[in-house]
This record gives structure tokens, C-alpha cells and sequence, in this order.
């Protein structure tokens, strides 16, 4: 994909940023829409969540998420000795 336009912008105290509104016209950045942030060592992507494979898909279950499932007794049980 070539590239479109180079802006630059500030990052707040939380860590957020804006995105000029003809840049968010781009397919896949609507209101709402989900993205994947994608960090590499030189750079940071963003990406409409469509365009990402789906095999990267359990890349973003966070901790929260996981610990539904792996926050029980049996999983302590199961996990002591390690």
C-alpha cells in the first residue's frame, strides 16, 4: 500500500492521540471501528481490525480476558508446583 500523506500530532498525558479527519475518511477509520495497533521496533502501525489475519486474532486477548477462564481454583491447583 503506498503512502498517502505524512501528518503529525501530539500525544496527550494519557496516551491518546487525534487523527485528522481526511486521514480517518480512509476506509476502516470510522467512528467506532475497531483497530489493531501493531508496535514494532521502529515504528507504530494502525490498522482497521478487518484488515488484520485472523491468526494474529489471540494476539489481542489481553490478560483480563484470559483470566476468565484461568482465574479458578483448578488452574491454581493445576499450575502450583511450577
Amino acid at each position: 500500500m503506498p503512502l498517502l500523506e505524512i501528518k503529525s500530532g501530539t500525544i496527550t498525558s494519557k496516551g491518546q492521540i487525534s487523527i485528522p479527519k481526511h486521514i480517518r475518511d480512509v476506509e476502516g477509520f470510522k467512528e467506532g471501528s475497531k483497530i489493531a495497533i501493531l508496535a514494532f521496533d521502529d515504528r507504530i502501525e494502525l490498522r482497521p481490525m478487518k484488515q488484520v489475519d485472523e491468526r494474529m486474532h489471540t494476539a489481542f486477548a489481553s490478560e483480563k480476558v484470559l483470566a476468565k477462564d484461568w482465574n479458578s481454583k483448578e488452574e491454581d491447583e493445576a499450575w502450583k508446583d511450577l
